[in-house]
């Protein structure tokens, strides 16, 4: 039972902890319906089931040990988180007008994304973040080390953490579709997305950065192999 409540308040804190996928969440929910909003959700929690399936079976750890895979997982997901804030920066003012109509025009306003788009960014954003794999391969760590380490153990737990994803970016959807707070976000949503922008920016920069860096240590490993 220890086990479980450490795994669980380090995976909650993890979760609360603003990030990209925190980021592509409320760009998603202030630029789009709910339903398409909720596309970015289901391939965050779709790309976190993926890494904490891989981990439980052990691949996760084999994917670690790999130099070239970390680094051109690295690579990739740089470079995406840099693409997403090119689109946020890149977007104009009269762009987000469609923000501020009352309710009842909302309805009948143009979806400016689709829910299968949204879902592949919200899984690509996932999938290609070394931290995700990184992060589930020490919570496994400490399961395997654990004295309940079965089976029915490991599935409880990555259950629990896919669900946990599941309701709080759904919540936390949910809180900034409320009309008073969207509204708020919404006056302020061509700032909040150049904010963003330059947030997911610089991330995207340092992981290529680090990818860059791990590959000129590689290099320097073999020659002087």
């Amino acid at each position: 039972m220890m086990v479980f409540l450490t795994i669980a308040i380090a995976h909650f804190i993890a979760l609360i902890s603003p990030g990209p996928d925190f980021l592509l969440i409320i760009k998603s929910t202030l630029n789009n319906t709910k339903r398409v909003a909720f596309g970015v959700i289901s391939g965050i929690v779709a790309a976190n089931a993926i890494y904490i399936a891989l981990c439980m079976a052990g691949v996760g750890a084999i994917l670690a040990q790999s130099i070239t895979t970390m680094i051109i997982i690295k690579l990739f997901g740089g470079l995406f988180l840099i693409y997403i804030a090119w689109q946020a920066l890149r977007a104009k003012k009269q762009d987000y007008a469609f923000l501020m109509v009352n309710a009842k025009e909302s309805k009948n306003e143009c979806i400016q994304s689709s829910f299968s788009r949204e879902f592949m960014i919200g899984l690509s954003s996932g999938l290609l973040n070394p931290k995700n794999l990184l992060f589930y391969l020490s919570l496994f760590t400490v399961v395997l080390d654990s004295q309940d380490n079965s089976t029915l153990f490991k599935v409880g737990i990555a259950v629990w953490m896919v669900v946990a994803v599941l309701v709080w970016d759904s919540l936390f959807m949910y809180i900034l579709t409320r009309p008073m707070i969207r509204n708020q976000f919404s006056r302020c949503a061509y700032w909040i997305d150049k904010v963003a922008g330059v947030i997911l920016g610089i991330i995207g920069l340092k992981i290529v950065h680090l990818a860059f860096k791990e590959t000129a240590y590689l290099r320097l490993f073999l020659n002087n192999k």
